[in-house]
């Protein structure tokens, strides 16, 4: 009976490892070389298993959007908008400074590098960026018509203040701003909530 040859790799781990290079030295960044070493496999067998390097980057992303930052999904279940904002922030401050993780978030490191040759990945992270903006204003939505914001609530303005809030914690993060530093951004944000529509 023939078997089959057996994987020389874990795919999950290797995965894994390739997400923390993307994570920290963002896409471009990220040589071939990088990537190998440190998931553990040569090239031709990176080849086989995920494809190019754009392949490997997309799934490393979609593994990172439902593991450290699975939150943000979390978040949008909640019951209310302010505790759909506390999650979501509160969520971002842990991800972005996990002493197991690199500093900041994947999507903000991985297109802040892009130069013209990865014109395409930068793109896709924008897309992927506004989608999570525009889940958020469709949640605001809901919380204005249950009630739950103000009638002048504007939801596309609150989901990009928080959207903007959330990615300076990720850039603060890489610049070095410690958990509990962050968390006082989002008490005050929270105290604030929901802000005064501006006449």
């Amino acid at each position: 009976m023939a078997m089959g040859r057996p994987r020389e790799f874990d795919l999950d781990q290797a995965l894994e490892n390739a997400l923390h290079v993307f994570w920290e030295k963002g896409y471009e960044g990220a040589s071939m070389a990088d990537l190998t070493e440190a998931m553990g496999i040569t090239k031709p067998s990176l080849y086989a298993a995920f494809g190019n390097k754009e392949e490997l980057f997309r799934k490393a992303f979609d593994s990172y959007v439902d593991g450290p930052a699975g939150y943000a999904k979390l978040a949008l279940l909640q019951p209310t908008a302010r505790a759909v904002i506390e999650r979501l922030l509160y969520g971002e401050v842990d991800a972005v400074t996990d002493p197991d993780c690199p500093a900041g978030c994947l999507s903000i490191n991985g297109a802040l590098t892009c130069g013209d040759a990865a014109e395409s990945i930068k793109q896709e992270l924008m897309a992927r960026r506004a989608q999570g903006e525009d889940d958020l204003r469709q949640r605001f939505e809901r919380a204005k018509a249950e009630g739950d914001l103000p009638e002048s609530a504007d939801p596309t303005t609150l989901a990009r203040y928080i959207s903007t809030i959330a990615q300076g914690i990720a850039v603060q993060a890489v610049g070095g701003a410690k958990r509990d530093e962050l968390k006082k951004i989002v008490e005050m944000v929270l105290m604030t909530w929901p802000p005064v529509a501006a006449a």
